[in-house]
């Protein structure tokens, strides 16, 4: 029984999650609070402000049984008054059912959503010869804010090849259910228009007209990186939009640091973007990633950083993109520990090989 009720968890473990919960719930409850004032309080009176904040959240009714309850609990001895005892504990286990319940139900439908938005990223990236691809995405919550695609698109008028590979990896503004729908839009848009060819930069200018539209005014935006690679020259045309730089690493050694593009997608409908261009050869690595993995803090609040990211991907050239992909996320889980993840971290590694 005890061993089911853990899910086999040591002692030590439980405790460590315990604490990491009760952290990541007390930041969360007092994200709104984060007032001068509020701040130089004493921690018990955080608490309690933390405390009415809740109780105002809940409904009417359940507002009125709790305190029935507790004034039954606070009001009544041994000697006298069990009944009205018993019976303010049963309201006050009524209202944690009736909470516990409205999180189950919504537990439920979170899963229901992280399903669904499974099916808008691929599994397997698609066979192309000469490309050695591998991604992971891990959300802070059960949805995530985080995107990431790998499709074939037609080659716009004057390039090579018939078909380019798309590369994607995107971070809207938010966690949880708010930016997984807005990261499900932004897939329709995205996979909408990249059925008909068109040069890079005209995709993520449409795209960024698209996401205006539903960013509340900015608030809403999208950093994004879009790259284009021509599978037969190995040229990579890419726009950076607001996206942490991702890391070439060539295979003499040398870093490159994609930059070129313009505004997050969403701030400004009239933005102008510009793209990049590199040239990937065999045993050149590509390095996208969102902001969870640099910004990723163990108990201490240190954060991962990119330094320590640059220093791992300094490693063997015959090393392939998952090996290398596991060796990051290893590396991040034993930094992190137990501390709470705050942030969606995806991942995304192409490597060149012979036979393009």
């Amino acid at each position: 029984m005890w061993k089911r009720l853990t899910d086999g968890m040591a002692v030590r473990d439980l405790w460590r999650q315990l604490r990491s919960e009760a952290s990541s719930s007390y930041g969360l409850y007092s994200r709104n609070m984060r007032s001068e004032t509020f701040q130089r309080m004493p921690r018990w009176r955080q608490v309690a402000r933390i405390a009415a904040a809740l109780f105002w959240e809940l409904s009417p009714a359940r507002r009125v049984c709790l305190i029935l309850g507790l004034l039954l609990l606070a009001g009544g001895t041994q000697e006298q008054a069990q009944g009205p005892m018993i019976f303010g504990a049963l309201l006050v286990l009524l209202v944690l059912g009736l909470e516990l319940a409205d999180r189950v139900t919504m537990k439920r439908d979170l899963e229901i959503a992280r399903e669904i938005q499974g099916w808008l990223v691929p599994k397997a990236p698609p066979p192309v010869a000469g490309t050695d691809i591998a991604f992971v995405t891990l959300p802070a919550n059960t949805v995530s804010g985080d995107y990431y695609d790998v499709f074939l698109q037609p080659a716009a008028p004057g390039q090579s090849a018939s078909e380019h590979l798309m590369l994607v990896v995107a971070d809207v503004a938010g966690k949880s259910v708010p930016a997984a729908l807005l990261m499900a839009t932004f897939h329709a848009s995205l996979r909408t228009l990249a059925v008909s060819p068109m040069p890079l930069v005209e995709l993520v200018s449409s795209v960024n007209r698209y996401t205006c539209a539903h960013s509340l005014g900015g608030l809403r935006f999208t950093t994004a990186f879009l790259a284009d690679l021509d599978p037969t020259t190995g040229i990579l045309r890419y726009v950076n939009a607001g996206h942490n730089h991702p890391v070439l690493v060539h295979s003499g050694g040398t870093i490159e640091r994609l930059e070129a593009g313009g505004l997050p997608l969403g701030v400004d409908e009239k933005a102008l973007y510009h793209s990049g261009e590199s040239l990937l050869s065999v045993g050149d690595r590509l390095i996208i990633f969102t902001d969870g993995v640099v910004e990723a803090q163990n108990a201490k609040q240190e954060e991962f950083g990119e330094a320590r990211l640059l220093a791992l991907l300094r490693s063997p050239l015959e090393e392939c993109s998952s090996e290398l992909l596991a060796r990051l996320m290893a590396s991040l889980g034993k930094f992190v520990g137990a501390a709470a993840r705050y942030d969606d971290i995806t991942l995304l590694i192409l490597r060149m090989l012979p036979g393009a």
